[in-house]
């Protein structure tokens, strides 16, 4: 598996969302890389780990990027979120969990009204089969509406679509597969761990009430909500997400350092 290493200070890992892959993450690169070092991962079957065959699932994922990183705070966007908080309770190495647009279960059910439909992610699995690009190419558009920056949003993320080739099929229907089937709730209520919730106040595919119900449910967490930030907040309002997250990687680097 790739991971790209920049920066210098505590460090942080950094997962991606759904077909895309951890050069998407350049606008905090840039803000970030004097103050922490990063660890930008590109998940089995994107960007330069797209030949990699191992299986987009989260025990072999996660194993496979703690192996490969030092301690430090787990961050991910969307899909990256199912990564970076099972990584986060399971893992003794992870020094805190940030979630970007992103909840313990992506899809809509009992006690837990405010996420899609799963016939959201049955659909995309079916149209991928027959129009690969113009699947993707919605997907971006979902990602981008709602933000007060949705055009420039949706041309960064076209962009970064193909900057280190298309996606593997097979990965991006076992991507659909954990966003329709995770349930990842029962394991918040035991995680010993710092967590910052940052919400898209526009986002159309991960509400900021499905948010902060999942940090409610988190001892000791805190939650963000980014005003008109849509799915991909880290684009539109780069600086307010790189301020919180240098935040919360230093606070939770000294308070690891201050307990031994």
């Amino acid at each position: 598996m790739h991971i790209e290493v920049t920066g210098r200070g505590p460090a942080l890992v950094l997962i991606h969302g759904w077909a895309l892959h951890g050069g998407v993450f350049a606008p905090l690169v840039e803000r970030l890389k004097d103050h922490v070092e990063l660890h930008l991962v590109d998940l089995p079957g994107h960007g330069h780990s797209r030949e990699d065959p191992t299986a987009l699932r989260l025990p072999q994922v996660v194993n496979a990027i703690a192996a490969a990183t030092p301690p430090a705070v787990w961050c991910g966007w969307s899909l990256g979120g199912l990564f970076a908080l099972h990584g986060a309770a399971v893992v003794p190495k992870v020094r805190g969990l940030v979630m970007i647009a992103a909840t313990p279960r992506f899809v809509r059910g009992e006690a837990w009204p405010h996420a899609v439909e799963p016939a959201v992610f049955t659909q995309f699995g079916q149209d991928l089969a027959q129009d690969y690009r113009g699947t993707l190419e919605r997907f971006l558009a979902l990602d981008a509406m709602g933000s007060e920056h949705a055009r420039q949003e949706l041309r960064t993320l076209r962009a970064a679509l193909v900057a280190r080739g298309e996606p593997a099929p097979r990965a991006l229907q076992e991507g659909l597969a954990l966003l329709e089937n995770t349930d990842l709730r029962g394991a918040l209520p035991a995680l010993a761990k710092p967590s910052l919730w940052l919400a898209g106040q526009r986002d159309r595919l991960v509400s900021a009430r499905g948010m902060q119900a999942a940090a409610e449910l988190s001892p000791g967490a805190q939650a963000q909500v980014i005003a008109h930030g849509g799915h991909a907040p880290f684009l539109g309002q780069a600086d307010i997400v790189a301020a919180e997250l240098r935040q919360f990687v230093v606070e939770s680097s000294r308070r690891v350092d201050s307990t031994g």
